[in-house]
């Protein structure tokens, strides 16, 4: 007769209710840098015009008691805010929102707002997707007036990456701009916690994410090139990047809707197949008035923003 029997927890594993975390744990959503850095400035219509100084006047030494006196001249051009539109929709059936053991609407919110984040950098710093009525990307419009410089130029006993940015911030500052703020990838923390002298002595100190006094804002992962001459750390004057907000985030819920593709075929129909969607729209302007000062006359040549490349 058997006397060893047991119920053990291989039988009755299927009786044990499991027990399951109601947050779903996930890193922090990223805040933007471009939302962080560049100066916003609210918007009524969807496209406004900026007077921006073209050119400066002139004072002349007058020859004697009886010399003429010389004219001189000051000219404003138009630069122009176009607000356009960064857009997504997230479609669920109902029975999912029903059935879920946490707050899925909620877990949804902020990722939506990371990726409107994420489009607006990689539109503003690179390019990409970038509408057609905004001014060129900041690393490209920086590498065209000549505002870069290689990593590494500076050797250990100049000073490194320490002087490596410090000769990137002179470039904006022969423009006639004031370096205040940076961008560059979260990864870049370790080169620059890592600079140190011939002594070995550390040359930064990122306890308070600033370099010289302003902020380092990091640019979301995923968004750099990669290679050699590729663009790696942004130094600039941001109040000369501006940012048109003609509405800021909105969310609403659908349920009545039809969505379709760019064919016109029908994808869902969230009535008829009992879903909702979660609709954000954020529309905003980018520009960059870039206005003539006496360091440098030459607008070909004149940018705020200055680029480390990689070497």
């Amino acid at each position: 007769m058997p006397y060893a029997n047991i119920l053990s927890r291989t039988n009755v594993q299927a009786l044990i209710p499991e027990d399951v975390a109601s947050d779903v744990v996930e890193n922090a959503v990223t805040e933007s840098a471009a939302l962080s850095l560049l100066r916003r400035v609210p918007m009524s219509v969807n496209q406004q015009r900026m007077p921006v100084l073209s050119a400066l006047p002139t004072a002349y030494f007058v020859s004697g008691d009886t010399g003429l006196k010389q004219t001189t001249e000051m000219a404003w051009a138009n630069k122009y805010l176009f607000a356009e539109e960064l857009a997504a929709i997230v479609p669920i059936p109902e029975a999912v929102l029903d059935d879920a053991s946490f707050d899925i609407w909620g877990e949804v919110r902020p990722k939506l707002s990371e990726a409107i984040g994420r489009a607006l950098d990689a539109a503003i710093f690179f390019g990409t997707n970038k509408p057609a009525s905004w001014p060129t990307d900041i690393v490209s419009a920086a590498v065209a007036a000549g505002n870069v410089y290689a990593r590494g130029t500076s050797t250990q006993a100049l000073g490194g990456i320490g002087e490596d940015i410090n000769q990137l911030m002179s470039l904006v500052e022969g423009d006639g701009f004031d370096v205040n703020g940076f961008a560059t990838r979260r990864t870049y923390r370790a080169r620059l916690r890592g600079a140190r002298d011939t002594t070995g002595q550390k040359l930064m100190d990122l306890s308070t994410s600033e370099i010289e006094g302003s902020p380092v804002k990091y640019v979301m992962t995923g968004l750099w090139p990669s290679g050699a001459s590729v663009a790696e750390f942004i130094a600039g004057d941001w109040t000369q990047g501006i940012l048109g907000v003609r509405k800021d985030l909105t969310w609403k819920i659908l349920d009545q809707a039809v969505i379709q593709d760019v064919g016109g075929v029908i994808q869902y129909n969230l009535a008829q197949q009992d879903m909702v969607a979660l609709r954000v729209v954020f529309r905003c302007a980018w520009q960059v008035p870039n206005p003539i000062n006496y360091e440098n006359l030459t607008e070909a040549t004149r940018y705020p923003f200055a680029v480390l490349r990689s070497p």
